[in-house]
């Protein structure tokens, strides 16, 4: 059977995914696979969009209209928010950076795809949990179980550290220091490390956690496996949160109007520390934020915040007749003001 001969667009792929990304930028393993799923989605729409296999492909049928259609897609019919049509955006402007430089003869392709825009999103209100519906959601755990009591040390291990799922994932038992100073080792984007310190009654749940699955401090297991045996993955802690926090709601009504999900855990140690009057640098830091504006963001949420911030503000007098007279102008008024 005759097969179609590696096009220009299969070798830029190939050396994009296995050359370019792992050893001259040094990307992340999770980056990869991220960029990976989005060019997956992308060429299965531009195949079945235009009749053909996606052996037949060609760099030059990856244009502009083309990626906007395919960004429509995203949008309209999978039902996904501008947030991911522009995550999914990311990785295709990322390709063509490396084609113009990889195929110069291709350039102008590259530019008109470049210029396609991300798209404005919608400012979402953060979701975070107060102190006591974090700990309606610790006792509601059924500790006697070997299930509660890795889904125990699991979110307490969240909520001290802030982590982001990802790194909750990847923590081996080795990341662990379990004697004072006591601390985790985590492992961010980009493999960023960062070490984040742990309250002591945490690190009292993680030694007697390790200690009941009979693990010593230098092994390289990871921490959390689910029940297979496996490393927990990040929709197997997404799953957990969801069960915890149905079974908390009894407990906490207030519960019932929110969303429970391994980012708004994050958010939720952010408020704590920021309402406990840690600085928001310090607060970005232990996030691992990149930025210090993404921390920012966290001034603007607790409502009680802005009203003790309010009622530190002196009222403007009011006062009674007119604030000028015959000999001060309505305009040496204004602009005394």
């Amino acid at each position: 059977m005759k097969t179609d001969p590696p096009n220009l667009l299969a070798a830029a792929i190939r050396e994009y995914f296995t050359d370019h990304l792992p050893r001259l930028r040094g990307t992340s393993p999770h980056t990869i696979h991220s960029y990976r799923d989005s060019l997956v989605l992308l060429l299965r729409f531009l195949a079945q969009q235009r009749s053909i296999s996606i052996t037949r492909l060609d760099l030059t049928d990856l244009d502009p209209p083309g990626i906007l259609a395919f960004l429509t897609y995203i949008e309209e019919e999978r039902n996904n928010s501008v947030s991911t049509r522009n995550v999914r955006l990311s990785p295709i402007h990322a390709f063509f950076h490396f084609v113009a430089s990889r195929n110069p003869e291709h350039i102008e392709l590259a530019q008109r795809i470049l210029g396609i825009p991300f798209k404005r999103a919608r400012q979402r209100v953060i979701d975070y949990l107060e102190y006591d519906e974090i700990d309606a959601i610790l006792k509601t755990i059924n500790r006697s179980t070997r299930q509660g009591t890795r889904d125990y040390a699991l979110l307490e291990t969240m909520f001290n550290t802030g982590a982001r799922v990802q790194e909750i994932a990847d923590l081996r038992v080795c990341d662990l220091q379990l004697t004072k100073p006591f601390q985790a080792r985590l492992f961010g984007k980009g493999r960023k490390e960062r070490y984040c310190p742990l309250w002591p009654q945490t690190a009292a749940v993680l030694k007697a956690f390790c200690q009941h699955r009979n693990l010593e401090s230098r092994s390289e297991s990871h921490l959390f496996l689910n029940h297979r045996g496996n490393p927990l993955t990040r929709f197997g802690i997404r799953h957990i949160l969801a069960r915890c926090l149905r079974a908390a709601c009894a407990k906490a009504p207030s519960l019932r109007k929110k969303r429970l999900h391994p980012h708004s855990v994050r958010h939720s140690t952010a408020v704590a520390l920021l309402k406990s009057g840690v600085d928001l640098s310090t607060i970005s830091h232990l996030l691992g934020h990149a930025s210090p504006t993404t921390t920012n963001r966290y001034a603007k949420v607790d409502l009680e915040m802005k009203r003790q911030a309010i009622a530190k503000v002196k009222p403007v007098p009011t006062r009674s007749g007119p604030p000028w007279s015959k000999d001060r102008t309505i305009l040496q008024w204004l602009e005394s003001l």
